[in-house]
């Protein structure tokens, strides 16, 4: 019962976090949403921060499993450019609650050393995913085209995070894609 009650412990505090759009909520608020006590909530995970740092962590693990799925169907490094934007767009990575958490992970990670090394960790393989499936498209322009993709897909989840819409996985995609269609349309540095 532990894992099932801990992964609904999880799913309870993206979902409250994620609609409140900070950590200003009581365990008891997420315990009750999971459907059990306050007590066992801090049982499993002590505070409030760390539930959410374990949230945090099961929302990276669900988005890498989305990744390497998507990436398992792709060939070739503009496939796999995709598999990855494809990924970071979908069911479960692209909700309202999960991209909620993001934006209070973000604020987290200023004063958390533990989150903003779980950013750091996250930023890092984004971008050396990236950065490996560039480089036989842009060559020495990888590094920073990598940077600007990795900056666009946070900046799509920052604007769905702060504007009061439905995320539209479909539209966020498509402006990803853009950016990419025109980098790639640049002609590569011999």
């Amino acid at each position: 019962m532990e894992p099932i009650r801990k992964e609904a412990l999880l799913k309870a505090t993206i979902r409250e976090v994620g609609s409140a759009g900070s950590l200003e909520i009581p365990v008891s608020r997420i315990a009750r949403s999971a459907g059990m006590s306050t007590a066992l909530a801090h049982h499993y995970f002590g505070g409030k921060d760390r539930i959410f740092l374990a949230a945090m962590r099961y929302i990276l693990s669900e988005y890498g499993r989305g990744v390497r799925a998507e990436l398992a169907r792709a060939s070739g490094p503009r496939e796999r450019l995709g598999a990855i934007l494809r990924a970071s767009f979908e069911d479960p990575n692209f909700r309202n609650e999960v991209i909620g958490a993001w934006l209070v992970f973000y604020i987290q990670a200023r004063n958390s050393p533990e989150t903003a090394r779980l950013l750091r960790i996250y930023h890092r393989r984004l971008a050396s995913n990236l950065i490996s499936e560039l480089r036989p498209l842009v060559g020495d322009r990888a590094v920073a085209a990598g940077a600007a993709l990795g900056a666009l897909i946070d900046g799509v989840y920052l604007r769905h995070a702060i504007g009061d819409i439905e995320a539209d996985a479909e539209a966020a995609e498509a402006t990803v894609y853009s950016y990419l269609d025109l980098l790639l349309a640049q002609e590569r540095p011999q």
